[in-house]
């Protein structure tokens, strides 16, 4: 396995697109990184350059000790999975697996031990001899990975491999992936525009848009301190709930001096800040001011469940804030119900219990716990604080 370095990483096209605008990013040595975002935003496109298939246009590319950006795809030491599988139909599970082992010309015998070996790893075993025609979209999607495992490369490259699967089979291959990742403690580079594929698989994200990485980091770290507006909003599902208001003086001993003014149904209700957050001095900064406010769902739900987790003095001196409401719409999860509604003129997401979830048009108390909130700067849409 070989660590990756990605260093001021520029492309151009010769009709003067800039797709990628200085990207600098490092892993180390057996770890999951994951290039997230929309279409459009350069994902692929450095995929691609690290694999060879697109030339860099400033820049350096480093596996290992060895800067690659010259280097040919064959030379680099990699073994990329596709979105499409990419399986020879002609040819059975075993024959796609060692069909590269054979073009490097490795011993007949040592070919049906890596083989089996990979198999074995990816539970294919009872496949070896079926042809691609005959498998499912999650088996052709090992069949693919199993090729790449046998070649035992410094750097797996994956290029979106589940979007092709449906939804069960995406959760499966998911933790196929992980597990694989475990058992070989393998250096990988992951293209996903889902979020939850992030979240769930990499030990690193770098989340992406207009060939910029807005924020790089560890998957808590980006959930619970999104840097700006748009990764707060791709990161999470439900994603983070935003709001615009005005951060007022006011203490009613709950709080540190500040509140956060809310607006529903024509009536105006404050939300004291906690006092460290308060006390913050960059949130200080913004008193009499309109900022964006920006809390999960999980943050905003039910009293009821918000007066039980208080039990456990998560909350400190703090007390999350009840406001009372009209509940527009309902999504029962199972474990969970979302229920929707609006305040200071956007649409709103709470997850509460299913049994404290009210129906639409009724009224309900919600509790707005802002110890686990971020403010945003409105004009630049960054973390204030």
């Amino acid at each position: 396995m070989a660590s990756l370095s990605i260093r001021n990483v520029r492309k151009v096209y010769p009709n003067g697109n800039e797709v990628l605008k200085g990207i600098d990013l490092e892993i180390e040595d057996g770890q999951f990184l994951i290039l997230v975002g929309g279409s459009g935003c350069g994902k692929s496109t450095l995929l691609n350059m690290i694999a060879g298939l697109e030339t860099v246009s400033e820049g350096e590319i480093v596996i290992g000790d060895r800067v690659v950006n010259d280097v040919p795809p064959k030379s680099r030491d990699i073994a990329m999975v596709f979105q499409s599988y990419a399986l020879y139909p002609t040819m059975t599970v075993r024959e796609n697996i060692s069909f590269g082992l054979g073009i490097r010309k490795v011993p007949k015998a040592e070919q049906k031990q890596i083989v089996e070996r990979v198999a074995n790893t990816l539970q294919i075993t009872h496949l070896l001899d079926t042809k691609p025609a005959l498998l499912s979209g999650g088996q052709r999607q090992r069949v693919a990975m199993g090729r790449a495992i046998a070649r035992d490369p410094s750097l797996f490259l994956f290029d979106e491999p589940l979007s092709n699967l449906d939804a069960k089979l995406r959760v499966e291959m998911r933790a196929e992936i992980k597990l694989m990742h475990q058992r070989l403690g393998s250096t990988i580079v992951y293209v996903t525009h889902d979020q939850i594929e992030a979240m769930t698989l990499g030990d690193r994200i770098a989340v992406m848009k207009d060939g910029v990485v807005q924020q790089f980091g560890s998957p808590q770290e980006i959930y619970d301190n999104p840097q700006n507006l748009f990764v707060a909003g791709f990161i999470g599902s439900p994603s983070m709930n935003f709001m615009r208001g005005k951060l007022v003086k006011h203490d009613n001993g709950n709080g540190g001096g500040m509140a956060f003014t809310l607006e529903h149904g024509g009536e105006t209700a404050l939300l004291p800040l906690p006092k460290a957050q308060a006390n913050t001095p960059a949130i200080a900064a913004w008193l009499d001011r309109e900022v964006v406010l920006g809390i999960r769902p999980e943050h905003l739900t039910d009293a009821l469940s918000a007066r039980g987790s208080e039990s456990d003095g998560s909350h400190g001196d703090y007390r999350p804030s009840e406001v009372n409401c009209t509940i527009e719409l309902t999504e029962p999860t199972g474990p969970d119900t979302l229920v929707f509604t609006h305040f200071n003129g956007s649409r709103i997401t709470c997850r509460t219990h299913p049994r404290a979830a009210a129906k639409p048009k009724e009224q309900m108390a919600l509790a707005f716990d802002l110890s686990k909130s971020v403010f945003f700067d409105p004009a630049s849409e960054m973390r204030i604080g």
